[in-house]
């Protein structure tokens, strides 16, 4: 009759708690509130604990394995196949204690604090970034209504701008020359921001061992390698490079029934952000490949037989696994290693 395993529906007052013994019996099936979360889990028994990735969870992970509680936390979108009934806390908390003992379910990497706050400044520049682009487009919209068309780009704006601020004969009223001259400022402001977030991540980049390790990879920069070592931390929550690759979305979404294999475009799964890191950073080596000094010949095939954008993502997916090995087996980057076997010729 003891509490083996638990699952809770997180929330922000009231927490619904779902607990089984090693037989599966139903133990525990109660409202828990914020303020007694933390002394019900301190007067209770270690047992497995699982709950979903979402907001607050790696804060509670902390808080629960500080109590001698094993946590694991789970993507949402794997334990909806376990909710039997209709969607309730009562049935999440249950599809979530079944889920987290599968032998075969995948688990989130409970993130530090220190990878908390630098993955937070991440999404802060994020965020300014595409403020910043949806203020440029307001600028060049607003402009092209009286004929004043800025090419693409938000170097161009801030190129173009001072200009037709300072042009009195383009035409524009006062109170449009007034609006401008305040959604410029705005612009810059946010400019500002994200170069000052820049500043900070890299920052804690140069301080990061593991982070400057990653940067000596081709495409990796300093964001991005900031960026995957707070994310995933050593790694170790994947089994190879293959499931790094593929929970990035950087694999085919397959199709296939019945024997017969039908390979999409990229799955798109997982985290965005890094996906679209790694391929910016594959870009730019696919751009400047055909000029280095040590051209990358795997690379420069590819890009002979398959059209760039496919070679940029291939290439990420190739950092991808790259990157699991150095923080799986805490490795430093060899531009011209090669396994054992294949240097002997096998």
């Amino acid at each position: 009759m003891k509490i083996t395993t638990i699952g809770i529906d997180l929330a922000k007052e009231v927490f619904q708690v779902y607990g089984v013994d090693t037989h599966g019996r139903r133990l525990l099936c109660k409202q828990i509130k914020r303020k007694d979360m933390a002394k019900f889990f301190a007067n209770l028994d270690p047992c497995l604990i699982g709950m979903e990735a979402c907001g607050g969870a790696h804060d509670w992970a902390r808080k629960l394995t500080g109590y001698g509680h094993t946590v694991k936390l789970m993507a949402p979108q794997f334990v909806k196949p376990y909710v039997k009934t209709n969607k309730n806390d009562r049935a999440d908390a249950e599809a979530i204690c079944e889920a987290v003992a599968r032998p075969n379910m995948r688990f989130v990497p409970v993130k530090t604090v220190e990878q908390q706050g630098i993955l937070s400044v991440h999404r802060a520049r994020q965020g300014f970034v595409h403020a910043r682009t949806a203020q440029g487009n307001q600028l060049r919209g607003l402009l092209s209504e009286f004929g004043i068309v800025i090419p693409n780009g938000i170097s161009a704006v801030f190129r173009r701008m001072p200009e037709i601020l300072e042009d009195a004969g383009n035409g524009l009223p006062d109170v449009m020359r007034q609006l401008l001259e305040r959604l410029f400022l705005n612009l810059k402001e946010m400019n500002r921001q994200v170069e000052e977030l820049e500043q900070q991540i890299r920052l804690w980049h140069r301080e990061n061992e593991a982070s400057r390790k990653r940067e000596a990879i081709p495409g990796i920069g300093p964001i991005t390698a900031s960026a995957l070592v707070a994310t995933i931390g050593q790694a170790r929550e994947f089994k190879d490079g293959r499931q790094l690759a593929a929970w990035l979305g950087l694999v085919p979404k397959q199709n296939s029934s019945g024997g017969k294999s039908t390979l999409l475009g990229i799955s798109k799964r997982g985290d965005s952000y890094l996906r679209t890191l790694l391929i910016h950073g594959a870009r730019s080596v696919v751009r400047l490949a055909a000029n280095q000094a040590r051209p990358d010949n795997w690379l420069l095939g590819l890009i002979g037989r398959r059209h760039k954008n496919v070679a940029a993502v291939a290439l990420a997916n190739k950092n991808a696994r790259i990157i699991w090995a150095l923080l799986a087996k805490d490795r430093l980057f060899q531009s011209d290693y090669a396994p054992a076997a294949k240097a002997a010729g096998v």
